[in-house]
């Protein structure tokens, strides 16, 4: 083998050292990457089933604050029973979707 054949083959073998150096860097942050989905999409189902709960609470309250509401109320709490039933509505309609 020729000195100039070496020196070329020499850098392609360098540069396929750094090609699978790069590639094994990647992969390794592909991984870790993976990982922090992960849990972050664990992380955000249950931050929505806390907020579907919350919500729940608040209509059960808003709905408890409904019924027991003076007679002085009662137009307000027409009012709330009726924007309950259109949130369930919705719901329903969402569900049938």
């Amino acid at each position: 083998m020729s000195a100039e054949s070496q020196i070329i083959t020499g850098k392609l073998k360098s540069h396929i050292e750094q090609i699978i150096s790069k590639y094994e860097i990647a992969l390794s942050d592909n991984v870790s990457l993976k990982g922090q989905l992960e849990r972050a999409l664990k992380e955000l189902e249950i931050k929505n089933d806390r907020i579907k709960e919350l919500e729940q609470k608040v209509e059960q309250m808003q709905l408890a604050d409904a019924f027991t509401a003076s007679t002085d109320d009662v137009k307000e709490a027409k009012k709330r029973i009726g924007k309950i039933v259109r949130e369930i509505d919705k719901c329903i309609s969402m569900l049938n979707d």
